[in-house]
């Protein structure tokens, strides 16, 4: 026999979207079941690299961009969660680093100096020297500039479990997802033979989401792939750096992060420019062999020889742009009852949780009196993958 649950807002995924969007609707009275088939965050979200971007980066050809300016808020906002005082309680979550940093292993290019120096970007970039460095940059041998960011990194594993927390008894663990309609209207889904009825269903399953869509017959809005081949490195030489190392181009040559590991060594992720484009076409050891090549060129002094290295393949989802451009802001497309979106980045997960909220508030769906939730099988919490590639 099928078990009926009724409740306001029904969500999809229990990536950071799904997560951020389902604490903030119970915050404010909503009741809530959060879907998910595989584990809590184990898509997109712990394959980030934590950093919480303010837009910096978004301006490495010497000007602000839309993309810049609709993210720039986002810090802000990360900062008073995790003081405890901001939209959600994230009191508690590990915080890797304060800031993230600009690094260029030369002389920066003209437009960029007087750039980082313009009132523009003045709070946001602030050149540091010395003992201010990040610490794998304090050696003799380093000639560079670094900037500081009025950005953060976050240690995604303990935002997902803070997350999960705030979710409460409203995560659901559940593979057979079907539409539940009523007169073709689509009035909820049905979860492993449970029938949940929801004023709203929000799909917000990343790189999930496609199929789903395609389960309630839809194909639009249309979503997009753009991969990426990171490469991961561990190893007792390895000492904390969180920064975009500039090359001659709008994207940073690499981009380092730097994760503590279970065994209590550190582990660099690198994403950035190595990352994509040629890197996606290179096998693993190619890619490792190119990752290897650009750390001894930039960072010459760090010893490599007990190192180990992997690479990750990840699907960014996010929705269909024309020439497969990266989208400035969360997105969210709503039909009827259904929302459908993607927050595009980490750090966009209070715009997209703002977008639905909105969507609620133009229809005007208000917390109802649903009964409470029966005790619900949970999704379990996912891994970082380094502990799965480098034990």
């Amino acid at each position: 026999m099928s078990t009926v649950i009724s409740t306001d807002v029904l969500i999809v995924g229990a990536g950071v979207a799904g997560l951020w969007l389902n604490a903030r609707l119970r915050r404010l009275g909503y009741s809530t079941v959060l879907v998910e088939r595989a584990s809590v965050g184990g898509g997109q979200t712990l394959k980030s690299q934590g950093i919480i971007h303010g837009g910096a980066k978004y301006a490495l050809h010497g000007a602000l961009t839309g993309a810049s300016e609709a993210i720039a808020d986002m810090p802000r906002r990360w900062r008073e969660a995790l003081a405890g005082s901001g939209e959600l309680d994230l009191s508690g979550v590990r915080l890797l680093s304060e800031a993230h940093y600009l690094w260029s292993p030369g002389t920066l290019a003209g437009n960029l100096t007087s750039f980082f120096a313009s009132k523009a970007v003045r709070g946001r970039v602030d050149q540091v020297k010395g003992d201010q460095l990040p610490p794998a940059l304090q050696d003799r041998g380093f000639k560079g500039k670094v900037y500081r960011l009025a950005e953060l990194v976050v240690d995604v594993p303990s935002l997902l479990q803070r997350l999960a927390e705030l979710g409460g008894d409203s995560l659901l663990a559940g593979e057979k997802i079907e539409p539940l309609r009523e007169d073709d209207d689509l009035v909820g889904l049905r979860v492993d033979g449970r029938e949940i009825r929801a004023q709203r269903v929000v799909l917000s399953a990343g790189a999930g989401t496609a199929d789903l869509l395609a389960d309630l017959g839809l194909n639009q809005p249309a979503m997009q792939r753009r991969p990426l081949h990171m490469v991961l490195a561990k190893g007792p030489s390895l000492k904390p750096l969180y920064a975009h190392c500039l090359g001659g181009g709008p994207k940073p040559r690499i981009t380092v992060t730097t994760h503590p590991a279970a065994d209590g060594q550190w582990v660099w992720y690198l994403g950035g420019d190595i990352a994509e484009a040629d890197g996606v076409a290179r096998e693993p050891d190619a890619q490792i062999a190119a990752a290897k090549k650009e750390v001894a060129s930039l960072l010459p002094w760090v010893d490599l020889s007990q190192v180990q290295w992997a690479t990750l393949r990840v699907d960014r989802a996010e929705p269909a742009q024309s020439g497969l451009v990266r989208p400035d802001n969360a997105f969210l497309a709503d039909q009827q009852r259904l929302l459908v979106g993607w927050p595009t980045k980490l750090a966009l997960a209070p715009d997209f949780a703002d977008r639905v909220l909105h969507a609620l508030d133009r229809d005007g769906i208000k917390p109802g009196n649903c009964p409470a939730l029966p005790d619900l099988p949970k999704p379990p919490l996912a891994q970082p993958e380094w502990e799965r590639l480098l034990p």
